[in-house]
C-alpha cells in the first residue's frame, strides 16, 4: 500500500539553524535606539558642568565611545559650541586630517551644504611630508591654507596635525572659526591637546588624555550641525 510521507526530522542542528533562526528581543527601531541611548546617557553621565549646548555635544561622544566617564575628559574653551555652530550656519568649510572623519559627517545634517575636505591623499602630500620631515597628515596642513579662515578645523587621528596646526598659528595669521581637537594615541596625543586648549587663540573642543579618534571628532561635528539629537 502507498502512503505519504510525513514531514521529515530536520537532518543535522546546522539546518535548524538555517530554516528556524532563533529569534531575540531587541529594539529594532533606530530613532528608538538613539532615544533611549542618549536617556540612559543624562541618566548615568555627570554632565551639570555643561551648557545646554554643550551638552549636546557631550552626550553624543558619549554615545560614540560607549564610555559615560568620558564626561570628565572633554573640555571645551569658552564659546565653542556658538563659534563652530555660527561657522557652519554661515557655510563654512570643514577641514579634516583624516579621511575618516570626513566619511563620518551625516551631509544631511549640514545647515549650509558645507564642503567637507581633506587632503591627505593629494599627490603634493607625500612630498611634502618628506621636504617637512613630518607624517603625511601634518604635511597635509599646507594645502588647507586658502581654506582655513573661518573653517572648522576637525583633527581626530593625528596628533602631528594638531600640533602642525598650533604652528600655523604662530607663524601665519590663518584662523580657523573653531577647532576641534581630539586625536587619538599613546605618542604625543595627550600633549597636543593640552597644548591646544593652553593656547586660547581658537575656541576648541578637546578630550583629554589619550582618548580621541576619528569617529568622535565626526560624532562633535554631527552635533554641532544640526539642532535635531
Amino acid at each position: 500500500t502507498f502512503k505519504l510521507a510525513g514531514p521529515r526530522p530536520f537532518a543535522t542542528d546546522a539546518l535548524r539553524k538555517i530554516f528556524m533562526p532563533t529569534l531575540y528581543d531587541y529594539e529594532r527601531d533606530g530613532a528608538e535606539i538613539y532615544r533611549r541611548s542618549f536617556a540612559i546617557i543624562r541618566a548615568e553621565a555627570n554632565l551639570g558642568r555643561f551648557s545646554a549646548l554643550e551638552e549636546r555635544v557631550a552626550v553624543r561622544l558619549i554615545h560614540t565611545s560607549g564610555m559615560v566617564e568620558l564626561a570628565s575628559e572633554i573640555e571645551f574653551s569658552s564659546g565653542f559650541v556658538e563659534a563652530a555652530i555660527a561657522a557652519l550656519k554661515r557655510g563654512a568649510p570643514i577641514l579634516c586630517d583624516a579621511k575618516m572623519v570626513a566619511s563620518g559627517v551625516t551631509r544631511k545634517r549640514l545647515p549650509a551644504n558645507n564642503e567637507v575636505l581633506c587632503f591627505l591623499d593629494a599627490r603634493e602630500v607625500p612630498a611634502l611630508a618628506r621636504e617637512q620631515h613630518t607624517t603625511r597628515s601634518a604635511a597635509a596642513l599646507s594645502l588647507w591654507k586658502e581654506h582655513m579662515n573661518g573653517a572648522v578645523v576637525a583633527i581626530g587621528n593625528a596628533p602631528t596635525a594638531l600640533f602642525r596646526l598650533l604652528e600655523l598659528f604662530d607663524t601665519t595669521n590663518l584662523r580657523p572659526a573653531a577647532v576641534i581637537g581630539v586625536p587619538v594615541g599613546f605618542v604625543g596625543a595627550a600633549e597636543s591637546k593640552a597644548a591646544l586648549l593652553a593656547d586660547r587663540r581658537v575656541p576648541c573642543l578637546i578630550v583629554r588624555g589619550r582618548k580621541g579618534g576619528s569617529a568622535m571628532a565626526a560624532a562633535t561635528l554631527n552635533a554641532l550641525a544640526s539642532d535635531e539629537e
